[in-house]
């Protein structure tokens, strides 16, 4: 008979699961599926598609936490059955097997338990935010456009694995490869709080596909990450602080490039934000788009005025040696790693693909604990 005793990690997971459920109430998620629900099932809902992705992708976001307690729970009371059948069993070889799989199902239980108890850290105020994620090549020429693409590229796939609604406004390529910019939506619930740990310099390095052969290229890529706020609370901009240019919508060619000039530049003169927005078919859709985000990005900038703990929000990124938050390397070696949290992984492909939730729970983490 064997003698498997996990008392002690179950009590600590019960524990930590009472915490979290202390903080995300069930009960008002609950609530709150039944009203979005109701929405979701209007005859008219997708008579304004910007209200209906909010609503059905608020609804999805609440349906997997609820979801995702159930299964906690279930998986808690199913360990503690597993163990008794472990410890009751007459055939060592069925023993030994059982008690694998309970080792893998506690291993299982505390990652999801670490992955909820991370959402419990986001309680900024603009956190439970849409996010808005602007990617600038930096230092580095091609090399660093071809970086900056490759960066977009992974955080919508991290938005698609998790069914997380994007739409890229804004995207200037650059001549010979990658892109100078690009300016995207993840409309989202704590998009926000979740992507604004990645706002900062990251850094390539990598035997470069443009240069010579066999010589290595460091490359660099801004990251701004800013909250998108509700109409209602966006703050009012003079006319006469604002320029606006008009022009022809650019693309890689085809069909994707416009025949009239839609696509919208917004200059805040006081300040020299600049917006641009070439993601919807006409001028006035493009230029309320660029608005939208321009007040955002104004927003932040009062709040950095009024209270310095918020220049995380977007803080000065100059994209450079220096001030980098993460370090891709693919050449001598292979690695990425955050310098700010420690957290690396040997396997920059799937980095990459867009698996980047240990990074990003990581970061969380960090930015909730004292700082020397």
């Amino acid at each position: 008979m064997a003698d498997l005793d996990f008392s002690e990690q179950i009590a600590s997971l019960r524990s930590t699961f009472s915490d979290i459920r202390s903080v995300i109430d069930v009960d008002v998620l609950t609530e709150r599926i039944a009203v979005l629900s109701e929405q979701a099932g209007a005859p008219d809902l997708w008579d304004d598609t910007a209200r209906a992705q909010k609503v059905t992708s608020e609804l999805s976001h609440a349906q997997a936490q609820v979801a995702k307690f159930a299964r906690i729970q279930r998986g808690l009371d199913d360990l503690e059955v597993l163990v008794e059948l472990v410890n009751s069993e007459g055939d060592d070889e069925l023993a030994s097997e059982s008690a694998e799989e309970a080792q893998t199902e506690l291993v299982g239980l505390q990652e999801v338990l670490g992955e909820l108890e991370v959402q419990t850290l986001l309680n900024g105020e603009y956190d439970a935010r849409p996010a808005v994620i602007t990617i600038r090549a930096g230092a580095g020429g091609v090399d660093a456009a071809d970086f900056a693409e490759m960066l977009m590229r992974m955080y919508l796939r991290w938005a698609e694995q998790h069914k997380y609604p994007v739409t890229v406004m804004d995207t200037s390529y650059a001549e010979e490869a990658g892109i100078k910019s690009a300016t995207f939506e993840v409309a989202a619930p704590y998009a926000f709080g979740s992507l604004s740990v990645e706002a900062g310099t990251h850094r390539l390095v990598r035997m470069s596909p443009f240069g010579a052969a066999g010589k290595r290229q460091t490359s660099f890529a801004a990251v701004e990450v800013i909250p998108l706020m509700e109409e209602t609370e966006s703050i009012d901009i003079p006319e006469n602080e604002i320029r606006v240019d008009v022009f022809r919508s650019s693309g890689p060619g085809g069909q994707s490039v416009n025949t009239t000039d839609s696509a919208v530049r917004l200059t805040h003169i006081p300040t020299g934000t600049v917006v641009s927005m070439q993601n919807e078919k006409s001028q006035i859709q493009n230029r309320a788009a660029a608005m939208r985000v321009l007040q955002s990005r104004l927003l932040v900038l009062k709040q950095d005025e009024e209270n310095a703990k918020k220049k995380e929000l977007a803080g000065t990124i100059t994209a450079s040696w220096g001030d980098q938050i993460r370090s891709y390397v693919l050449a001598p070696y292979q690695m990425v790693k955050d310098l700010r949290t420690g957290h690396e992984v040997n396997n920059p492909d799937k980095v990459f693909d867009g698996d980047l939730d240990g990074f990003i729970n990581a970061g969380i983490r960090w930015r909730k604990r004292p700082q020397d």
